[in-house]
């Protein structure tokens, strides 16, 4: 799978419109690491699979992980090392959210409880 392939296409045509900068950035320098190794419709499956991995924890077979890590080693490190010290977003699910909501009204109901009682 990793022979010489066609360099005859442009990987900017790939890009999104509506893709943030930050994640078409990633996915490009995914693409030209790898352009020539790969054929073009499977490296551009390659580089969304590695940026839906990297934006937004999607998980796949481990074959296509263990793949996705390996390919992405070097784009991934200078990407992770540029990220550090920023601020991060954590994702929380809705049972999550909906559970900690509800400690926070009984702990402050709780707390009020007492606070009376004093």
């Amino acid at each position: 799978m990793t022979h010489q392939c066609s360099l005859d296409w442009n990987i900017d045509d790939y890009k999104d419109e509506t893709e943030p900068e930050e994640h078409w950035e990633l996915r490009k320098a995914f693409m030209e690491a790898h352009k020539g190794r790969f054929s073009e419709e499977y490296l551009v499956a390659l580089a969304r699979t590695f940026t839906n991995i990297e934006f937004m924890g999607c998980s796949y077979p481990a074959p296509v992980m263990i793949r996705i890590a390996e390919l992405s080693k070097e784009v991934a490190k200078k990407y992770r090392e540029s990220k550090k010290g920023k601020l991060q977003r954590t994702f929380v699910t809705a049972s999550n959210a909906a559970e900690n909501k509800i400690k926070k009204r009984h702990s402050d109901t709780v707390s009020s409880t007492s606070n009376k009682k004093s």
